[in-house]
């Protein structure tokens, strides 16, 4: 090129990022289009903000020219840069099925790695929109060590930046599993699945007979295995919960999360909570009207909702503020914590934990959940583990005790004594060692047994131990509690200690991490 005027070299310019904008064939588009999806560009159109993304490698192409593969296409099926969403900066990839399907290769791989190491850099999120078939078989070995630099990365990147996995189309093999380190994964209904061997190799090994979408659809991983977080029915809609989200989340673990003014007064007095327990403390209500009853205009954004419903979690805001709420939810299983929700909360409050997002957590807790499959299953590894997550926390952390808090799942649920820093009661509260059913049998067996009418005398002796134990006074008198209060007063207490607690700074030991009883 040497005596090419620079237009010439400005059109050849024109003409290469041309091909890298059309990377894919027509008849690939098609294809994508065909099943109701979008292409990667549109993807990264829709969620960033107008004319905010900056590309990033876009005139890159494989050099794996001996692997066989003919074509080489400019960005080799993965786009990658930055923009910004409400006018806050974040990074992306978006991987492109029109391009070898989307599978990942060594330059392909490269350009995420690159895109992550800058994300970690500068300290903002990174999203990933996840479309592809795996490993390129045609680079072997390579494409196994380039997926491993992912990995890698998302690891060094955990708890430093969020880092949010939208799943979009097929994601097999060992593709999962940087989705599966990241905060949180998002997944389309009917279009998105995630599994590590699919459903010929499950029948060729186990002999199970399977569907794609029953072994690794968007609903088997939002309600059974708890590897979905959130779940839409359209890539528009989950890409609009991307942006909500991120509307909660701190850019970084150095900053603290975005301020929302609230047309909401802080100082509401919430009257509906005077009536909202039912008369029996055997009867459910819904822990969810509670929380958003309490937070900003009843806004709530629910964390696995449809996995282990025993236990709510979510974000919300407070007088504008991000906080994460976790409540037990009495109209499943009665609130009690189990395998499954211990788990659920565990994480929730360690990524609230990272990113200096404030707990509140509402309590009505009958016990842990008897059973053998339960103790067979871990259950005191596994609720363990979310009392390591509130033990550990050093974010603000507040309680309130709407009902029941029996025994050792009262401990978990951010007691005093395991550091939260301001506790409340409801009147209603019930704080015992156990529900007056088993204690009344333990302590009174000989007195039930020798009574004329033992039935009578069981019902006498529960009703003497509610009145006699479960409230909340006996813990008020020791300090257990910091105050029992009106249900309606909830929103501004909490408000209001929320705001003592802002400047809370709580210094940590040096180590290199602790061992969570995983």
């Amino acid at each position: 090129m040497a005596d090419h005027t620079m237009q010439e070299r400005l059109d050849d310019l024109q003409k290469r990022k041309e091909q890298a904008i059309h990377a894919g064939p027509e008849r690939a588009v098609q294809r994508q289009h065909d099943k109701g999806k979008l292409l990667a560009r549109e993807r990264i159109e829709y969620l960033l903000d107008e004319n905010s993304f900056q590309e990033l490698d876009m005139l890159a192409r494989h050099r794996a020219l001996d692997s066989g593969l003919e074509e080489r296409p400019y960005t080799d099926g993965v786009v990658t840069g930055w923009g910004t969403i409400d006018g806050r900066k974040v990074f992306v990839f978006a991987q492109d099925f029109t391009v070898f399907g989307g599978a990942l290769g060594e330059v392909f791989a490269e350009k995420i790695h690159k895109v992550m190491d800058l994300a970690l850099a500068v300290g903002a999120p990174i999203i990933g929109l996840n479309d592809g078939a795996g490993a390129r078989i045609q680079e072997g070995v390579v494409s196994l060590d380039s997926y491993g630099g992912i990995f890698y990365r998302n690891v060094k990147s955990s708890g430093i930046i969020p880092q949010i996995s939208v799943i979009l189309g097929p994601c097999a093999g060992g593709a999962v599993y940087s989705p599966a380190i990241t905060d949180f994964i998002f997944m389309v209904q009917e279009h998105s699945h995630m599994f590590i061997t699919g459903p010929d190799v499950v029948k060729a090994v186990t002999g199970e007979e399977v569907t794609l979408e029953e072994l690794g659809g968007a609903r088997s991983h939002s309600s059974k295995s708890g590897v979905a977080t959130f779940v839409s029915s359209s890539e528009e809609e989950v890409l609009d919960e991307v942006k909500y989200l991120l509307g909660f989340l701190p850019q970084n673990n150095l900053e603290m999360p975005p301020h929302q003014s609230a047309s909401d007064d802080p100082n509401r007095l919430v009257e509906e909570l005077r009536d909202i327990l039912p008369p029996s403390s055997k009867q459910p209500y819904d822990m969810r009207e509670v929380i958003t009853h309490v937070v900003d205009e009843g806004d709530f954004m629910e964390y696995l909702p449809h996995w282990a419903q025993n236990i709510v979690c979510g974000f919300a805001r407070l007088d504008g503020n991000t906080v994460g709420v976790v409540g037990n939810q009495p109209m499943v299983l009665a609130g009690v914590l189990d395998i499954d929700s211990s788990s659920k909360a565990a994480r929730f409050v360690r990524t609230c934990d990272a990113f200096n997002i404030p707990l509140l957590t509402f309590v009505d807790v009958p016990g842990f959940q008897p059973g053998v499959d339960q103790e067979y299953g871990g259950i005191i590894r596994h609720g363990a583990k979310l009392l390591y997550a509130y033990c550990e926390a050093t974010v603000p952390r507040i309680s309130v005790i709407t009902r029941k808090g029996y025994g050792g799942a009262y401990v978990v649920m951010d007691s005093k004594s395991v550091g939260s820093d301001l506790s409340f009661a409801w009147p209603s509260a019930e704080l015992a060692v156990m529900g007056p059913e088993g204690a009344v049998g333990i302590i009174y067996r000989k007195d039930i047994e020798a009574a004329d009418d033992p039935e009578a005398r069981r019902q006498e002796l529960v009703d003497q131990y509610l009145e006699q134990f479960a409230n909340p006074y006996i813990a008020a008198e020791r300090g257990y509690v910091d105050d029992v209060i009106d249900p309606a007063e909830t929103r501004r207490k909490v408000i209001a200690g929320f705001e003592l607690l802002r400047s809370k700074k709580e210094e940590l030991p040096q180590r290199k991490h602790g061992v969570i009883p995983l």
